[in-house]
């Protein structure tokens, strides 16, 4: 129970103090340079332990900028309004070029200003308007260096009346009704510092910095730890023992990994931890908190000496058993995204399987079920009563005489054939179908 009301109670602190910071605090992102909060991160290590709370932005990696007139670039395109919409360039510009015109029927009538780049203004100016200039205008703003991309779409409708002429919005973009031959400027401002001036002193418009605000401290009252620099300068703060646990990596600003290493930790280096992300150039400030919670270390289990014979000297016959080294792989995201593929795979192939052998099994017992057929059982014959009448007596007789009389004859000789033949005679006037009809007439007569 003490287990778990610590982690508790730790984040109701963090949450009380992330309220009392927004609370009474200025803004975020304004002027006391803190900074967007973009993430929030709680991790609880074991005292004595080494933690590492990782803090990666790849718009932080540095390059020198060494190609400034093609790092800024404005361009107009025009869709036409016809049924191929086909998506022309009209012309463009870098912050340190000359402006080029793609069309040469535009040459002399569509121009930008030259000094677009240090004023901000970017809009286009077409002389001599024609029916064919219709259509929607984007002005694209590209900054490459600080991946920042903005654009502005303008609709130009060309018109033979100057009554119709006018300029509104339509909900989505501005759309200006011209008249034939006047000219028009299409509008594109934009005079935020990063398009209008660049900064000789680049290595100082890039910092990464992290302070440690200690329980119950608000974060514009957070220690500073560590600062560093795009030209590497690196700066501690703190007492010693703090510097020489704390620390940076030298290729942060190569790789985009501002990740703070603490190690040996204590219960006094918990805390609320704050990575700043400052691009002064670029316009950027953010911030990561990280809240460190420290538990008591993890107890070893005690292992047991071993036991030596009383002959045995264990300092005799050493063996020099060489070191074993144990590569450990980590699968990156798309190897452990096939492995859980292959694992759904095998789950439902499996599945598969089953139904199938259901699914024979069923039709197995339902042939045998076809086989099995009441109405092709044949029934034992049903028992049959006669009744016994001095007629079907006679009956019998005749017929149990005649019977055994057949095979009798086969064995007789020919001496006694004709006596046979008599008798026989005698026989089937008694038995013939006459006289058993006659019974049958008078046992039905006996019923009645």
């Amino acid at each position: 129970m003490m287990n778990l009301a610590v982690p508790l109670c730790a984040r109701a602190l963090f949450l009380i103090q992330l309220l009392t910071s927004f609370l009474f605090s200025p803004a975020l992102g304004q002027s006391d340079g803190s900074g967007v909060v973009v993430a929030m991160y709680n991790i609880s290590a074991p005292q004595g332990s080494q933690a590492v709370l990782q803090c990666h932005s790849q718009r932080m990696v540095w390059t020198q900028d060494r190609l400034k007139d093609r790092q800024r670039v404005v361009h107009w395109d025009l869709l036409r309004s016809g049924p191929d919409h086909a998506m022309e360039r009209v012309v463009d510009m870098f912050s340190a070029g000359d402006q080029r015109i793609y069309n040469g029927y535009n040459q002399g009538r569509i121009s930008m200003s030259k000094t677009a780049f240090k004023d901000g203004n970017f809009s286009m100016v077409i002389k001599d308007v024609v029916t064919s200039d219709k259509g929607i205008y984007s002005c694209n703003l590209h900054h490459h260096y600080c991946h920042l991309y903005e654009s502005v779409k303008i609709q130009l409708n060309v018109t033979k009346s100057a009554r119709k002429e006018r300029r509104f919005w339509d909900g989505q973009k501005a759309v200006y009704v011209v008249l034939v031959g006047t000219t028009v400027v299409l509008p594109c401002f934009n005079r935020r510092p990063i398009w209008t001036e660049g900064n000789s002193q680049e290595d100082q418009q890039q910092v990464v910095h992290w302070d440690r605000q200690p329980p119950g401290v608000r974060h514009d009252r957070a220690d500073r730890l560590i600062d560093l620099y795009a030209s590497g300068e690196r700066r501690h703060y703190g007492p010693l023992f703090v510097q020489q646990k704390m620390n940076i990596s030298a290729t942060a600003f190569t790789q985009g990994d501002f990740s703070l290493i603490i190690s040996n930790i204590q219960l006094l280096d918990q805390g609320i931890y704050s990575c700043h992300l400052h691009h002064h150039y670029c316009g950027l400030h953010e911030r990561r908190i990280f809240q460190l919670t420290v538990s008591p270390p993890v107890p070893q289990e005690p292992t047991d000496e071993p036991q030596f014979l009383p002959n045995e000297d264990p300092n005799t016959n050493l063996v020099e058993v060489p070191p074993h080294v144990i590569n450990v792989i980590l699968s990156e995201q798309r190897t452990h995204f096939l492995q859980q593929l292959g694992y759904i795979l095998a789950t439902l192939l499996l599945l598969a399987l089953i139904m199938l052998a259901i699914v024979l099994l069923t039709r197995h017992r339902k042939k045998q079920g076809q086989d099995y057929d009441p109405r092709k059982v044949e029934s034992p014959p049903l028992p049959t009563v006669t009744y016994v009448s001095p007629t079907s007596s006679v009956k019998k007789e005749c017929e149990r005489s005649y019977s055994d009389m057949r095979p009798s004859m086969q064995e007789e000789t020919k001496l006694d054939y004709k006596n046979n033949l008599l008798k026989e005679a005698e026989m089937s006037k008694i038995c013939s179908p006459k006289a058993i009809d006659l019974d049958r007439e008078m046992e039905k007569a006996s019923w009645k």
